[in-house]
């Protein structure tokens, strides 16, 4: 079976405004008032709580390893609190993941989210039936742009590695695909989108309208080599 496997983070879903408001938690906790911006940090976000922290604490001149060690689970368990208060899913991604299933691929994500929170906000939106497979950053030892994680989502759907496209929306996903040898579409409507097309995918969208004609074309030309 063809597969088609999906980041989450800036690809699925823009989760940044939830995000940043957990680092702000954080921020705030530790005396520094509300440190990030939304919209102007959402990138930021969607490099992970680690960065976000990291960001965050050089801006106010008291970045350390250990206080981003420290406040990686605080941040963790602000965003389990409130997961959804923000986030919405891009428009026409449904459409679009119904459009590749009559077309039989199959769907699955693949996410540098832990894995317990990103089946909570698919749950919580309510589409996570909608997705065959699910690997987080903590589903295996290793995580993106490793391309085990990849590989175990693509395995766990029944499909084939060889017969797979990687829908992201950063470098970590470009590497990801490019060390598993399969292509890869970016999307350019996420807070990074007009860097997407510098890193060279094998396709790009500009809204997921374009996105089933877009794999059908990318997959024919990879399994033409």
């Amino acid at each position: 079976m063809r597969t088609v496997i999906f980041d989450l983070d800036g690809t699925l879903a823009d989760t940044s405004g939830d995000l940043l408001a957990a680092a702000n938690a954080c921020f705030r906790q530790m005396g520094h008032g509300d440190v990030l911006v939304h919209p102007g940090d959402a990138g930021v976000a969607l490099r992970g709580g680690r960065r976000m922290l990291t960001v965050g604490l050089e801006r106010v001149g008291a970045f350390s390893d250990a206080v981003v060690d420290e406040f990686y689970p605080v941040l963790l368990d602000a965003y389990r609190s409130a997961i959804d208060t923000h986030t919405v899913l891009y428009p026409g991604v449904l459409s679009a993941i119904e459009e590749l299933k009559t077309r039989g691929y199959g769907i699955g994500i693949c996410t540098n989210k832990p894995e317990a929170l990103a089946e909570q906000l698919m749950q919580s939106l309510g589409v996570r039936e909608v997705f065959g497979a699910l690997v987080g950053a903590d589903t295996l030892p290793v995580r993106k742009p490793d391309p085990a994680p990849l590989v175990e989502a693509v395995r766990r759907l029944g499909g084939d590695p060889a017969q797979t496209v990687l829908i992201g929306d950063s470098d970590t996903d470009r590497n990801t695909s490019a060390n598993a040898g399969v292509p890869s579409i970016l999307v350019g409507f996420g807070p990074s989108g007009a860097d997407m097309a510098a890193l060279k995918p094998e396709g790009l969208i500009s809204h997921f309208d374009e996105l089933p004609d877009r794999v059908d074309q990318v997959m024919a030309a990879h399994l033409a080599i």
